[in-house]
């Protein structure tokens, strides 16, 4: 038996063909695992023909699951699918197994066009069992080609579940990764919703609140992950939902300034600096600093248009007029007067003595 293992192992079927035929005999206790080698031997080797003709013998004698799907497998590579399908069926139903369910839902899916039939397996299967043997991966794979967006969400939170459950972390956010790219491709609120039951990303959720404008939420957030990192990016981002979110503006400047001002003292960030150096500026508070603060933003982009206009914002204030009109000039040639607040600036610039 060992040399038939190690044979089979190696791929060398004409051995195991030759020793398996000439060891054969029904009084051994080893008789079954030696017929089925050589079945398998006849196999390998293309001899389809008798292949099928021991493993129905084998199957008459033992009647098991490993012998049906053998026999399974030998109408398979036969191409007829029919009787592939009826065998791993039964292979299936004598030992319920992921590994023989992919391989039945593969006849039934692929080659005999009974695609439905193929998924309520699977899904039957997963409902009762879970995704062991490859069966949650195999319907992710047909939910897919047949882009049925809820399909793959359902059976990608249960691969999840499972692998978390297991302790598998590696699976668990790989799994992740797919669920929560559809989950936001689907319905971003799902996707949050997800997140907030979960609490597995929670930058990814902040970036969902962000993309959905929701402020309020995620300024809390920004807050928890703050106290929890000490990101000083983090204080800066909180400062601008800060300021976007109160209802006073005036009311929380003073204590926005200062994180920004907390933030810039480590961070070299331009969109940081613009931000902090308008509002020094619109609101009168330091206005020389704020047009400091932006000198340094457009250093680093200098084209950037939103920054320009408050660079001129900035020279109006410091009536700089001459120089403010170029800057402005430079705003509405590149994106006309459709925002207000560009209107409104260049209204006052022009009007600059």
């Amino acid at each position: 038996m060992r040399f038939l293992t190690i044979s089979m192992q190696l791929s060398r079927f004409e051995d195991v063909k030759e020793y398996s035929y000439k060891y054969l005999d029904e009084d051994t206790p080893y008789y079954e695992d030696v017929l089925r080698f050589y079945a398998i031997s006849l196999l390998k080797l293309g001899e389809l023909d008798e292949a099928l003709k021991v493993s129905l013998q084998l199957l008459e004698k033992f009647n098991n699951s490993d012998n049906y799907e053998l026999t399974a497998n030998v109408y398979f590579e036969k191409e007829q699918y029919k009787q592939a399908e009826e065998y791993f069926e039964s292979a299936y139903i004598s030992n319920v197994s992921g590994d023989t369910l992919t391989n039945l839902v593969d006849v039934l899916y692929s080659y005999l066009n009974k695609k439905e039939k193929a998924i309520s397996y699977l899904e039957t299967h997963i409902r009762l069992y879970g995704c062991q043997g490859g069966v949650c991966t195999k319907l992710f794979s047909f939910y897919s080609e047949q882009k049925n967006i809820d399909g793959i969400i359902s059976v990608l939170k249960k691969s999840y579940f499972e692998n978390k459950a297991k302790g598998d972390l590696f699976s668990m956010n790989r799994t992740y990764k797919y669920l929560i790219a559809y989950l936001e491709q689907k319905n971003i609120d799902e996707a949050i919703r997800f997140l907030e039951e979960n609490r597995v990303d929670d930058f990814k959720l902040l970036t969902l609140y962000q993309k959905k404008d929701d402020k309020k939420n995620a300024l809390k957030l920004l807050k928890e992950l703050y106290k929890s990192t000490g990101n000083i990016d983090l204080l800066a981002q909180i400062a601008i939902f800060e300021f976007e979110v109160a209802k006073d503006k005036r009311k929380v400047l003073k204590e926005v300034i200062e994180n920004f001002e907390s933030a810039l003292m480590i961070l070299d960030n331009h969109i940081y600096q613009n931000y902090l150096g308008y509002l020094l500026i619109d609101y009168e508070v330091d206005i020389k600093k704020g047009v400091l603060l932006i000198e340094k933003a457009l250093k680093k982009a200098p084209n950037n248009v939103a920054y320009i206009d408050s660079y001129a914002w900035g020279l109006y204030k410091e009536k700089r007029c001459k120089e403010a009109y170029i800057q402005m000039k430079k705003v509405v040639d590149a994106i006309g007067l459709d925002e207000p607040e560009i209107k409104m600036h260049w209204n006052k610039i022009k009007e600059c003595k």
